[in-house]
């Protein structure tokens, strides 16, 4: 199952992907069974799910995406977890996952503008697969860990380079407004194999394929990250796992690649779908 968040007029909506396209329903409706968060909080998905498909023909070109999820307690990124992206940035593989953390609050969704700060113009793209939380769990054995995700979505985990490199901590980098990307669908785990392996990966920017990779690859795989984080923290429903980004950041070119205004940025993941967004400068 597909769902797809969106507004209308100003009015929330949310819809599911059927055979015959999208069908969903609007916060107005009687039968809207709320937001996705509240949804996956309250163990709903597939009754919401069934609810949606009955739900209005919704065409989606003509509504506005929004974020599928917009109040996770936790949003866990993890650093250098393709071995050519380690290398390309002069690191050696990391011996345990590298995480830094972004905010609800700096993304936006699907179409939506990604914002190159007046501050910086090393504005880069990370293409990235989440991992969403959907069983709450501590000490998460790995053989257990995929019971605990629901689906995935994707990420472009905007980087402000300079400022990310000014300091050991890589939070300010992060964490500029405007600068990640997150959406559009959220497709439930049981739609994908096992794990989300062995999907290509891969990055666009103006149309050139700048970043291309597999799942296959990662160093530590979803399972493996959900077992060691939740080692240290209580992993939350809602919670989301962004899993890291392959070779071909516009940082380790030569010359450097940054996306500048006017820029189209698009994030692809197979099987679950492609994050367009459009940059702007910071009025």
């Amino acid at each position: 199952m597909r769902f797809f968040a969106f507004t209308k007029d100003g009015v929330a909506g949310l819809a599911v992907k059927t055979e015959a396209g999208y069908a969903g329903l609007m916060a107005e409706d009687a039968s809207y069974p709320g937001t996705l968060d509240d949804i996956l909080r309250e163990g709903r998905l597939e009754a919401a799910g069934r609810a949606l498909a009955a739900g209005d023909v919704i065409d989606v070109e003509t509504v506005t995406p929004a974020l599928p999820f917009t109040r996770a307690g936790k949003v866990l990124c993890v650093g250098l977890n393709y071995a050519d992206h380690a290398s390309e940035t002069g690191h050696e593989p990391p011996p345990y996952p590298t995480v830094f953390v972004r905010f609800n609050d700096n993304l936006v969704p699907h179409e939506g503008e990604l914002v190159r700060p007046a501050l910086s113009t090393h504005f880069d793209y990370e293409a990235e697969m989440v991992a969403v939380i959907g069983t709450r769990g501590r000490a998460i054995p790995r053989a257990q860990a995929l019971d605990h995700v629901a689906g995935y979505t994707l990420f472009n985990d905007g980087s402000i380079r300079d400022f990310q490199m000014a300091t050991p901590q890589w939070t300010l980098g992060k964490n500029f407004d405007a600068t990640g990307a997150l959406g559009p669908e959220f497709v439930m785990a049981e739609d994908l194999p096992e794990g989300a392996r062995g999907l290509r990966i891969c990055a666009r920017l103006n149309g050139e394929v700048v970043q291309d990779s597999n799942t296959e690859l990662l160093i530590y795989d979803v399972a493996t990250l959900v077992e060691k984080l939740s080692a240290v923290m209580t992993l939350e429903v809602g919670d989301m796992i962004v899993t890291g980004t392959p070779a071909g950041v516009g940082m380790a070119r030569d010359p450097q690649l940054w996306m500048k205004p006017g820029d189209v940025c698009e994030v692809e993941v197979e099987g679950i779908g492609v994050l367009r967004n459009r940059v702007v400068a910071e009025e």
